[in-house]
């Protein structure tokens, strides 16, 4: 009798938010204000214009702080789970879950991230969320930091560019580990650490006209050592406060092509990967590699480092390499002239071989399989992908339902090449998480419209509609994928 192909026993199945674009209540039960809270949704901006759509001023700011407005500024709405938790994580139990990927508001915590004392009515709430988790036999995978540093980084210090923010980071990391000891056991220190140099704000509180006598490249650099120091010193708490937990980095698996085999499209293709990898390389080997330090040398840029920073990197690096993919693109030497589309964070030369989203996303399943012998070969670390999905645009039919077969179909072929490359490449994989369970409010343009979700919320773009859940087609696929543990995926069951 032919045996089904499977995932192994203890493949962890579930799926991923943040807080930033999925609680909502932005300002309730004395929660601060994030970097994300003041983000205003351009809606006249293009969707593949993603350096548009992040661009941000102290201007922007100041004029934000000075509005409660919930339509312009969506994620201050988010899904509302933060009033919806109980039903948002019965519907996951629904499907299967395993594992649920959120990350805690640090401003709900620590509203301005340099208070004396934390916010009880924060801690509490994500003592209830991880308890309603585990009453349903889901593991939390809590990241500690989503694109959600406290304003007042960026208003009274210089964000991550601070040396004082390592201090406060750890104060908020300490308390939360202990605060959930036994409920949380694997934990990401930062998400898509690297995407700082993409937009500095979003994730390292950084805003450029704040540094007008700098050089603001240097200062992404300076601050992305902080960050990497801080990640160190998290993982350190979180291992001696638990032995048992388990602290993974996390990285925007951005994977090219070159478009020709013509050879500097080759070193074009191997530079950027190292621009991408630079970043993991240094959380997993707990020490920069020397490809990025000839990188600084040569921009004039010196790390300014204090005593025991390099230690403590080198003796506390991560567990497990976790990772978001959505897409791949190609590069050239030279691109003038080339068709270009965009992705994530990024806008890459357009593959001729691949589909494209609605939103200009190349799908490339094969690559995923790709992404991940390339990151095993390097770390021989377990892998976590994090973030891993399909925004597009659902339609509610007149039966109330929405058949997204096309999700369906983008799910089916990813995961048959995360098995290939756990079968046949020998790939250790812990678990898989898709981007985003339920839908929320996009990162790169602040839509509701783009979904990505099994679970449909009844919300527009400026917050209209009644916030109920809707199962959609692809959440009865899904679940028949956990039952079976990929078995169906290679019958007609699913």
């Amino acid at each position: 009798m032919r045996k089904l192909r499977s995932f192994p026993e203890g493949f962890l199945w579930g799926g991923a938010t943040a807080a930033n674009q999925f609680e909502g209540a932005y300002d309730a039960d004395g929660k601060g204000l994030s970097v994300a809270d003041v983000v205003k949704r351009k809606a006249h901006v293009d969707v593949k214009e993603y350096a548009a759509h992040q661009a941000i001023s102290t201007k922007d700011i100041l004029e934000a702080m000075d509005t409660d407005d919930l339509k312009a500024y969506p994620k201050r709405r988010g899904s509302d789970f933060y009033h919806h938790f109980k039903e948002d994580i019965a519907l996951m139990a629904e499907m299967g879950f395993k594992v649920f990927r959120l990350s805690i508001s640090w401003p709900r915590i620590f509203p301005n991230g340099d208070d004396l004392l934390p916010n009880e009515k924060g801690l509490q709430f994500y003592d209830d969320v991880f308890d309603e988790c585990l009453k349903h036999g889901i593991e939390p995978l809590v990241t500690l930091s989503h694109y959600e540093p406290p304003l007042n980084l960026v208003l009274n210090y210089e964000g991550w560019y601070s040396r004082e923010v390592i201090g406060m980071f750890t104060k908020y990391v300490e308390l939360v580990a202990k605060r959930y000891k036994g409920k949380v056991k694997y934990w990401l220190t930062f998400n898509e650490i690297d995407s700082i140099i993409r937009h500095p704000y979003t994730s390292g509180a950084l805003v450029e006209d704040r540094f007008l006598n700098q050089d603001f490249r240097h200062v992404v650099y300076q601050a992305m050592h902080h960050q990497f120091v801080a990640s160190a010193l998290a993982t350190k708490i979180l291992k001696e406060v638990d032995p048992k937990n388990q602290v993974g980095c996390m990285l925007t698996k951005l994977t090219y092509y070159p478009l020709t085999c013509h050879p500097l499209d080759v070193l074009k293709m191997q530079q950027d990967m190292r621009a991408t990898y630079c970043y993991s390389d240094t959380q997993v080997h707990g020490e920069y590699p020397t490809y990025l330090l000839a990188r600084y040398k040569n921009e004039g840029f010196e790390i300014k480092a204090e005593p025991g920073d390099f230690d403590v990197m080198k003796r506390y690096p991560v567990d497990f390499v976790s990772f978001s993919y959505y897409m791949s693109s190609c590069v050239a030497h030279n691109p003038e002239g080339k068709e270009t589309t965009a992705g994530n964070t990024v806008v890459g030369i357009k593959n001729p071989y691949l589909e494209t989203s609605d939103w200009g996303w190349q799908i490339d399943p094969v690559g995923l399989r790709i992404s991940m012998v390339d990151l095993y070969d390097r770390y021989r670390k377990p892998l976590f992908i994090v973030e891993n999905g399909l925004g597009a645009k659902d339609v509610v039919n007149e039966k109330g339902e929405i058949d997204d077969d096309y999700r369906i179909s983008y799910f089916r072929e990813h995961f048959k090449t995360m098995l290939d490359a756990m079968e046949f490449d020998g790939v250790d994989l812990m678990g898989y998480t898709s981007w985003a369970c339920i839908d929320l409010v996009s990162e790169s343009t602040k839509q509701m419209s783009k979904r990505y979700g099994f679970i449909y919320v009844d919300s527009d773009d400026e917050g209209m509609g009644t916030f109920n859940r809707l199962r959609k087609k692809s959440f009865h696929w899904m679940k028949k994928v956990i039952e079976s543990n990929g078995a169906c995926l290679f019958e007609d069951e699913c």
